[in-house]
């Protein structure tokens, strides 16, 4: 799994696997002692998690997890060392990208590790916790509890970098003698953007809740009352950090020296931009344009200004990914799909002015029910529900809906029908067993990944699976050898220009499930993957981009303190 917070990736490295008995009857089998934990979210119960300590000190964990038709089954073995860090880890099993297997030992002064995208060692003349690159829960937890068990919160990391551990909000969870109080920190340090967990009053690992949930068996009612107050207190957060970004100029400004984007296809040297009240009111060479007097200058001698750009695909995580994309020059992000409570609590708090991010153009995703089901998904059992939640979604402020892998086929046309008649987008993976003309014919105004668009030419086999992992597995077996130039690739092509019918291709997604091998760096990442080498090294690269947030960011992925947007 990459540990449970990465597993939001699509990502695989074909060929890849369905469950082998086998390999599962080898891992461990949590004892009866054991601390249990369901994998759930919204949509129901994906998997088990469990923990706990063997006569010898030895700490294990387990996780056996089926995420939309992946399946990944993981150990781990890890042993304490004196300074209270891990002085061993040992992984073992299988994810969606492969063999999970990874090591860490401390050893004569240096400590050495291997996982499935990178080995190094480093002098160990200190205490310092190994951050597993995978694994199941277990390990991540132990890190953790050691976080909060520092005097100041605050953990050395290796490979690298720095944890820092905020507190956010205590609640309590539990009837009877099952009630308690839990708190949530806020861990900086390790991502891009802050990961919250769950703690008991002793410091003990309780959950974690973020698309995907880790939840103690017996308390996964607490779920929404979790997720509520974790949002609203990083939205707090979000809050306090807008008037220290924010700046509304007095007068002009004046970006000289540039290279820019002109008449929205060309770039030209040496210019000057002004802009004022946020409208451009000069373009031109910069010996010709005079400057105004009150304007503030910016010199842009070796950069280049472009306009706002656009994600099509980006499913924002959190209210601290609104700053971290507009530091990449991202203003408008069309969002295929999310949680829609939150999406509109964010819509709501930009317009306020409490919360820096892209205008984002949201999608209600509707799936049925079902394995495979998307985790955030708003999920319709029939064809009348289907056709109220297009009704709700057009109340609630949403431009398009997006269909997902596990909703009936026999709904489509339906559905479609009333989004359209709603003036909503229609757009989406294919029901499994429908093909992307029959989709088009139900409705369809675009078909999302390029993989989907392929099932027009795939194996009756593979477009019945295709809510699985037949929409990865098809494609990567078949696609190469079909001819786009003849059918029945060619009708649809032809019906798609016809009919205008766009296709959400996410190419650079689908060349990090194909192209790289496990352990590689895409090179759709490697301009801006220097800080942050081994989250961003190929299997991870597919899991942080912009695949889809239906499960934790990846706290498992050390980086150095510039990856943390906290």
């Amino acid at each position: 799994m990459r540990a449970p917070f990465v597993v939001f990736a699509l990502s695989l490295a074909l060929p890849c696997l369905a469950d082998t008995p086998a390999a599962t009857e080898s891992l461990a089998t949590p004892p009866a002692n054991a601390q249990r934990f369901t994998i759930l979210s919204t949509a129901g119960k994906h998997g088990t998690s469990a923990r706990w300590t063997t006569a010898d000190g030895t700490h294990m964990g387990r996780d056996s997890l089926l995420l939309r038709g992946m399946a990944t089954e993981v150990e781990s073995t890890a042993t304490p060392g004196r300074d209270g860090m891990l002085a061993s880890v040992v992984i073992r099993g299988h994810t969606p990208n492969g063999d999970a297997g990874e090591t860490f030992a401390v050893k004569d002064g240096k400590a050495s590790w291997k996982s499935p995208v990178d080995a190094g060692s480093a002098p160990y003349a200190s205490p310092a916790e190994y951050v597993a690159f995978g694994g199941p829960m277990d390990v991540t937890a132990d890190m953790f509890e050691t976080l909060l068990a520092a005097p100041d919160k605050t953990l050395t990391l290796l490979p690298g970098g720095k944890a820092r551990a905020e507190k956010l909000v205590t609640v309590t969870v539990g009837d009877g003698a099952t009630k308690k109080q839990v708190t949530a920190y806020a861990v900086s340090g390790l991502n891009n953007t802050p990961v919250p967990v769950w703690a008991d009053a002793n410091n003990h690992f309780f959950g974690f809740v973020d698309g995907l949930a880790w939840l103690p068996t017996g308390y996964e009612s607490a779920l929404p009352a979790l997720e509520k107050a974790q949002t609203e207190a990083l939205s707090q957060h979000a809050k306090a950090i807008v008037p220290r970004l924010e700046k509304t100029p007095a007068g002009p400004v004046a970006f000289t020296n540039v290279r820019a984007f002109l008449d929205g296809s060309r770039f030209a040297d040496g210019q000057t931009v002004v802009v004022d009240k946020g409208v451009i009111t000069v373009v031109g060479d910069t010996a010709s344009v005079k400057v105004p007097t009150n304007a503030q200058v910016i010199d842009g001698n070796g950069k280049t200004l472009v306009p706002g750009l656009w994600d099509s695909h980006q499913h924002v995580p959190d209210d601290a990914a609104g700053p971290l994309l507009l530091s990449l020059g991202i203003t408008s992000v069309r969002d295929p799909g999310n949680n829609n409570e939150q999406t509109i609590s964010r819509a709501q708090r930009r317009a306020k002015g409490e919360l820096l991010g892209p205008h984002v153009y949201p999608s209600v995703l509707i799936d049925g029910k079902g394995p495979n089901t998307a985790q955030v998904a708003t999920v319709a059992t029939s064809q009348e529900e289907a056709i109220k939640l297009v009704d709700k979604a057009k109340a609630d402020g949403f431009g398009a809906i997006k269909i997902y892998g596990t909703f009936n086929p026999d709904w489509v046309k339906a559905t479609a029908a009333e989004a359209h008649k709603e003036g909503l987008h229609v757009h989406g993976h294919l029901p499994a067993g429908m093909r992307p003309k029959d989709a088009i014919d139900d409705g369809y105004d675009e078909i999302t990944h390029i993989y989907f668009v392929m099932m027009q030419a795939m194996p009756d086999d593979v477009v019945k699976t295709s809510n699985g992992m037949g929409r990865f597995e098809g494609p990567g077996r078949y696609a190469r050898n079909v001819d786009l130039d003849k059918e029945p690739m060619k009708s649809l092509i032809a019906t798609m220009a016809q009919r205008h019918i766009t296709s959400d291709p996410t190419l650079v997604i689908a060349e990090s499930l194909y192209v790289p091998e496990n352990g590689d760096l895409s090179p759709s990442y490697a301009p801006s993957s220097a800080p942050c080498r081994r989250p961003w090294s190929a299997a991870s690269a597919k899991a942080v981009s912009r695949c889809q947030r239906t499960s934790p960011a990846p706290i498992t992925a050390p980086a150095s303190p510039s990856c943390s947007n906290w």
